[in-house]
């Protein structure tokens, strides 16, 4: 079976046109708040922890601000993407049209990644004005960065299917995912943390995505680089595999 790629190009340009429609909103705050930390992290906390295994505090902190960005923002857009449809009822044109479960998703959850990855690219940029940036790893920096803001885009996808209302589609990004990142070592490393509250500390999934972004920064990890691309891999995996399961029963589509 061919795929439609006509149909995935439609949802995906609809898509990236509502940006166009929200700039503000969809890129120029995060990119305000994420100076804001700078200069409350950076400038009040960097005078008083000058470094970090050997990396200023300032620099330290940027992929973290990054990482806490690209996920809150890839699940935002993605999940309000998907539940507008469902809310006033055009969903069921996109259901009943010639276009396979794979398509919606590519168009999508392509669009909420394309999103989140021009954010993180700005977020970056704007970064090298505070503090002097280095990357050793590009490469896996750029592998990180996409499947990150793919997995957390589709997660968003599934988000955005599951919730019956605007509430709740800010529950789990406000009362889960951001805790998560902040206690994830975002803005400082697990090996400064007590023995105990390290190893329960290894149980946030966000330890990893952040700790391998870091990685391909300044070439120092809480956990090995090997993992972080594994558990990353995984939680991409079961939120495929969960999205198939969705399509297949028509699990809060078809009601």
């Amino acid at each position: 079976m061919t795929m439609n790629t006509h149909a995935a190009r439609a949802i995906y340009l609809f898509e990236m046109g509502r940006t166009r429609r929200t700039l503000l909103q969809s890129i120029v705050s995060p990119v305000i708040s994420t100076c804001l930390y700078f200069v409350v992290f950076g400038s009040a906390i960097g005078s008083r922890i000058t470094e970090v295994d050997g990396v200023s505090y300032g620099a330290f902190i940027v992929p973290g601000l990054i990482m806490l960005s690209l996920l809150t923002q890839s699940i935002s857009n993605a999940s309000f993407g998907i539940y507008f449809p469902r809310f006033t009822g055009t969903i069921y044109e996109v259901l009943s049209a010639p276009i396979s479960p794979i398509e919606i998703m590519l168009g999508y959850v392509g669009a909420a990644a394309t999103k989140s990855i021009i954010l993180g690219v700005i977020i970056l940029i704007t970064a090298a004005f505070f503090v002097p940036l280095r990357i050793e790893h590009p490469v896996v920096m750029l592998l990180f960065l996409v499947l990150t803001a793919v997995s957390f885009s589709l997660f968003g996808f599934l988000i955005g299917i599951w919730a019956d209302g605007f509430e709740k589609l800010q529950v789990i990004p406000l009362l889960i995912i951001t805790p998560l990142t902040f206690l994830g070592g975002s803005f400082y490393s697990i090996d400064m943390l007590p023995p105990f509250w390290r190893n329960v500390t290894l149980f946030n999934p966000v330890v990893y995505l952040v700790s391998g972004f870091r990685w391909s920064f300044h070439g120092v990890a809480d956990v090995g680089i090997g993992l972080s691309l594994a558990m990353t891999l995984a939680f991409l995996g079961v939120c495929l595999a969960v999205a198939t399961w969705i399509f297949k029963t028509g699990y809060r589509l078809k009601t």
